[in-house]
């Protein structure tokens, strides 16, 4: 950042970036429709010679946001103030830069989660001091530690943007708000919750117009492609994503929605909450408080002339009931449900109550999936692994063209060794044997191995194929894939 007389908002506001500060010339970058005379105040007040380059406005804004947050990080120390009240409904972090100190805050902390692709941000009240952690690719990092004193200030803060209740500090409260840097736009779910020391808030993010994934993209096999393709090119059934919440199921269906969609399907979802917007896709947000529930959304969706119907969760007997309905009388269906591994989702269906001949006569398949870290491309470092650890792999003996690798750290990973995730999969097809094997209500055991014996991969031995390619470490693949 140019050390100068002008002051940061002035940056912020007319989207200009200071780069190099010379001796006798400073260099700044434009876009194309930034007004020339303002160079020439910059050269007045800096007294310098001022040369420009044009830039995206994309890159001006990303090295705009780093240097808020680096500005406010130097002043974070001994600062006090009070959080503003009047808060716009959606505001610009860009452009709030000079607010008082509790605001420059929490503006940077939100403009450091979005530099880093941060889903969560935790602000936790202890004893001595508060502890500010963001969750990047699946792992919490702590990135401030803040003095106790100040940490009534920042739960105010968010409570104020969040239009929550100030005065109420005893019970729960959940809201909403929205924060925008540019082009970026951030949909934010606030949940606080008093705790021994204080409120503890914890915040979602969720951007809005984000690029969805492809499913090469989300680490399929090319053979994994084929597969699912024939799966959802049948005119009709049930087609299941499990897994723990936070893995990526509904990231993956979006991305079968993708490939489903065209001019002549009519595609409708019912979501809690609609995470992604899609063009040309019906989309409808679950509202409990107002009788929209999955089921009650499904059962009017279903008089609405669907071709597909994406389901957010299978969650209840009735909502199963009538996906399954849906999935004989000639609709796609897809959605998710909470299962360890894919075997076991059809017993957790006749759990809810569906029947085994019908659940038979619906499913077309069921894929488990799980998120793993990649690892850092630029400081990944190979090595030879022992014969223990291949064997927790699932690897009988070393595969051909071995690429072990191991975290190392950087400044582009945050030290970790490891940038962005990628899927690890277990899919099962349901084919006429395990088809007749359902109706019979067989175990999750049983389904196991029929589906092993048909090449069905485990997801210990997807994720192995993947530490042998050098996209993740073992550390991790065990980590996430062990049951």
């Amino acid at each position: 950042m140019i050390k100068s007389e002008i002051p940061l908002d002035f940056w912020q506001r007319h989207r200009i970036l200071p780069i190099e500060d010379g001796l006798d010339r400073v260099t700044v970058g434009i876009h194309q429709g930034t007004p020339r005379d303002l160079l020439e105040d910059i050269r007045l007040a800096l007294r310098k010679d001022v040369r420009a380059v044009v830039m995206s406005l994309d890159e001006i804004e990303d090295g705009l946001r780093r240097m808020l947050v680096e500005d406010t990080r130097s002043r974070s120390g001994g600062e006090d103030g009070t959080p503003n009240i009047e808060v716009p409904t959606s505001q610009d972090l860009l452009t709030e830069a000079a607010g008082a100190p509790v605001v420059r805050l929490i503006n940077a902390i939100f403009l450091e989660a979005m530099q880093n692709g941060a889903s969560d941000i935790h602000v936790e009240p202890y004893e001595e001091e508060s502890l500010v952690r963001m969750r990047v690719d699946g792992v919490l990092h702590e990135i401030h530690r803040v003095p106790r004193s100040r940490h009534a200030q920042m739960a105010a803060r968010l409570k104020v943007m969040a239009r929550l209740d100030l005065a109420e500090t005893r019970r729960p409260q959940d809201g909403r708000l929205h924060v925008h840097s540019g082009e970026r736009h951030i949909d934010v779910r606030v949940s606080c919750v008093p705790t021994l020391h204080g409120e503890r808030v914890v915040l979602r993010l969720l951007e809005k117009d984000v690029r969805l994934f492809s499913m090469d993209q989300l680490g399929f096999t090319p053979a994994e492609q084929k597969t699912i393709s024939d799966i959802l090119s049948h005119p009709y059934g049930l087609v299941l994503v499990t897994g723990p919440t936070g893995s990526g199921k509904t990231t993956t269906l979006y991305a079968f929605l993708q490939t489903l969609r065209s001019p002549h399907c009519n595609i409708i979802t019912i979501e809690d909450p609609v995470e992604y917007q899609v063009a040309g896709v019906g989309q409808i947000q679950v509202n409990e408080k107002i009788g929209v529930t999955f089921a009650a959304g499904l059962r009017s969706v279903l008089r609405q002339d669907p071709d597909i119907l994406m389901v957010g969760e299978i969650r209840d007997p009735e909502t199963a009931e009538i996906a399954i309905h849906a999935a004989l009388t000639g609709h796609m269906v897809l959605s998710t449900l909470h299962t360890n591994d894919a075997p076991t989702a059809a017993s957790r269906l006749l759990d809810l109550g569906v029947p085994p001949y019908l659940l038979s006569s619906s499913l077309l398949g069921v894929m488990a999936q799980r998120l793993v870290r990649r690892l850092c491309p630029h400081c990944k470092k190979p090595y030879k692994p022992e014969p223990t650890e291949l064997r927790q792999l699932g690897f009988a003996s070393m595969p051909d063209n071995p690429q072990f690798h191991r975290p190392g750290g950087c400044a582009a990973c945050l030290n970790t060794g490891y940038k962005g995730r990628m899927g690890v999969f277990e899919l099962m097809v349901v084919d006429s044997d395990l088809a007749s094997r359902i109706a019979r209500s067989e175990d999750a055991r049983a389904l196991r191995r029929a589906a092993q014996e048909r090449g069905m991969r485990s997801l210990v031995e997807d994720a192995g194929l993947k530490v042998s390619r050098g996209l993740t470490s073992s550390e991790e693949a065990l980590r996430v894939s062990r049951m």
